[in-house]
């Protein structure tokens, strides 16, 4: 099942629908009943999340008859649909509202998500701003464009490395284990920045297009990662977990650790982010 450029115009147009449709009318318009808690207080379900993700999974079915169709809220009803994802032959994995908490709290910084897996490969990563209106997108090998909806489209490429003292970024530490927090915090002291948007549709947007210089995460669940590590890496940044070996999608644990090229990443590595 070849997977063209006009597959990926097609799934774009279907996130972009999605979100017309079902996330932005209910931005900031969310009643008490439309918000559920997942696993814990901060892990939120909308009922934008389950309609858009019922809107894009329709959608795909048409586009691409064939894929497995992975979502995160699917996932959250039946867990034995991410086995699948190692052995499809094409997959789409998406994720609704990448940032669900800032958006039921009317923050604008969510984004919709969406990558295809080919054999076991990450081969197109697409990230959607629904309050920008464009979109982030990369084909392996291809590199990494920001497309505007008046159809613009320009590369965007990592920032040059800096100094560790220089160096500006994102890392969550909500999952790592809780021994090693106070340290990795403290570490953090020894760059310039460091923040969480608590949507890594945003942090990998930011990291892409040189608005950072580094990102970390610990929990690598596929639909909050699969497209934002192609899309860095065709922008020309150095990704690994923090054993350095490569990330697939079948990996679900290991952490992520993202830097402007090798070098920068393996400083962050020694000196902030000691797992």
């Amino acid at each position: 099942m070849p997977i063209t450029s006009e597959t990926l115009d097609a799934i774009a147009g279907l996130m972009r629908h999605a979100a017309k449709q079902e996330i932005l009318p209910r931005f900031r318009a969310l009643g008490d009943d439309d918000v559920a808690e997942k696993t814990e207080a901060s892990d939120l379900v909308t009922v934008a999340d389950t309609s858009a993700e019922r809107v894009i999974k329709a959608g795909i079915a048409e586009i691409l008859p064939d894929a497995l169709f992975i979502g995160e809220e699917g996932v959250a009803a039946d867990p034995s649909l991410l086995s699948g994802l190692k052995d499809a032959d094409v997959a789409v994995v998406v994720d609704p509202i990448d940032g669900t908490f800032n958006f039921a709290h009317g923050i604008s910084a969510f984004g919709v998500m969406a990558a295809v897996v080919v054999k076991g490969e990450t081969v197109a990563g697409l990230i959607y701003d629904p309050m920008g209106d464009d979109f982030m997108m990369a084909e392996k090998g291809g590199g990494a464009f920001l497309k505007r909806a008046d159809g613009a489209s320009r590369k965007v490429k990592v920032a040059a490395p800096v100094p560790l003292e220089e160096m500006l970024g994102t890392a969550s530490v909500a999952f790592m284990p809780k021994e090693k927090r106070a340290v990795l915090l403290a570490n953090m002291a020894k760059v310039r920045y460091a923040a969480s948007y608590r949507a890594a549709a945003v942090e990998y947007r930011a990291f892409a297009s040189g608005g950072s210089h580094f990102f970390t995460y610990f929990k690598l669940m596929p639909w909050d990662h699969l497209a934002g590590v192609l899309i860095g890496q065709e922008a020309g940044g150095y990704i690994a977990r923090y054993d350095g070996s490569a990330y697939l999608p079948a990996h679900l644990d290991g952490g992520l650790l993202g830097a402007p090229d090798k070098e920068s990443w393996q400083e962050l590595h020694d000196k902030v982010f000691v797992l």
